[in-house]
């Protein structure tokens, strides 16, 4: 089942039938929203506007492991993320999709991690995204004419202030390519959760360092944010047939991340975090894996 966590701009997914909220609860507290289920073209989906329906959280403010928790314990497998991003080099324009495969993490206010005391995992994260879907989308979108690139390192910030100029060009010094505030944990956890993971940055307009940023009004921005919005839909739309068809998916790597990651062995587990990770690690658990 494909789950879609839509950012600013994407706060609902259009042309879905037999479509109803749902609230789905989750022990590490309330998620950003109900659940939208829905089909489209007799796919079963699940839609999580990540701010909460009117944009109501910010990126501190989101609770990232109830988000995930919440998708997987309704049988979501395949996570799309779908966000706003500034661009930090010259040829990401804005109107450009970076299919994100490296991140680098300079938030400061977020729980990272589902484990902890009670029950201590260290799951790798050296490609934190899944490349089956990074390249599936990437390919549907030339076949559609969207302009996107595959592959780029994300800066998640902590927010909700942008940068300052002197912080821009740090990062840009990182050979970073874009910058945003959500997908991390959000890509950290959904691989805890041993759930496919792929972000589609939306550029909606250069970060501070570039000398034309302070030309930039208001309303271009927000007539950039809705040109993406409708090439996300329709993104969207083309991909997950695609993604539904694919005969790789129940082999991939991703779902078995939890595999000789969790270190405490069962006799000292913690009986009441075992009970909140039922569905991040059930696989584990049920199967009896270290």
């Amino acid at each position: 089942m494909i789950g879609i966590i839509g950012g600013s701009g994407i706060y609902q997914l259009e042309g879905l039938a037999d479509k109803h909220w749902e609230a789905i609860a989750s022990p590490f507290g309330a998620p950003s929203d109900e659940l939208l289920f829905g089909q489209l073209n007799g796919q079963q989906l699940v839609f999580l506007p990540r701010h909460g329906r009117g944009h109501i959280l910010s990126p501190t403010d989101i609770n990232y492991r109830a988000n995930i928790d919440v998708l997987k314990r309704v049988g979501v497998t395949d996570i799309i993320s779908v966000s706003a991003v500034g661009s930090l080099k010259e040829n990401l324009r804005p109107g450009t999709f970076v299919i994100v495969d490296q991140y680098i993490d300079r938030t400061i206010s977020r729980e990272r991690s589902f484990f902890g005391r009670g029950c201590v995992a260290h799951v790798a994260m050296a490609h934190p995204t899944c490349s089956r879907l990074s390249d599936l989308i990437h390919q549907t979108a030339q076949e559609i004419g969207i302009d996107t690139v595959l592959g780029g390192t994300y800066l998640a910030m902590e927010g909700p202030q942008f940068s300052t100029c002197a912080e821009s060009e740090m990062y840009r010094s990182l050979n970073c390519d874009v910058i945003g505030m959500t997908n991390i944990p959000e890509a950290k956890l959904a691989r805890e959760a041993e759930m496919c993971y792929t972000s589609i940055a939306m550029v909606t307009d250069y970060d501070c360092w570039h000398p034309e940023h302070d030309h930039v009004t208001t309303q271009q921005i927000i007539k950039t944010l809705s040109e993406n919005a409708a090439n996300a839909q329709t993104l969207l739309k083309n991909i997950i047939p695609r993604i539904h068809s694919d005969s790789s998916a129940p082999a991939c790597s991703c779902r078995f991340a939890l595999d000789n990651a969790i270190i405490t062995p069962p006799a000292s587990r913690d009986p009441e975090i075992v009970l909140k990770l039922s569905a991040v690690a059930g696989r584990v658990f049920k199967n009896g894996k270290p």
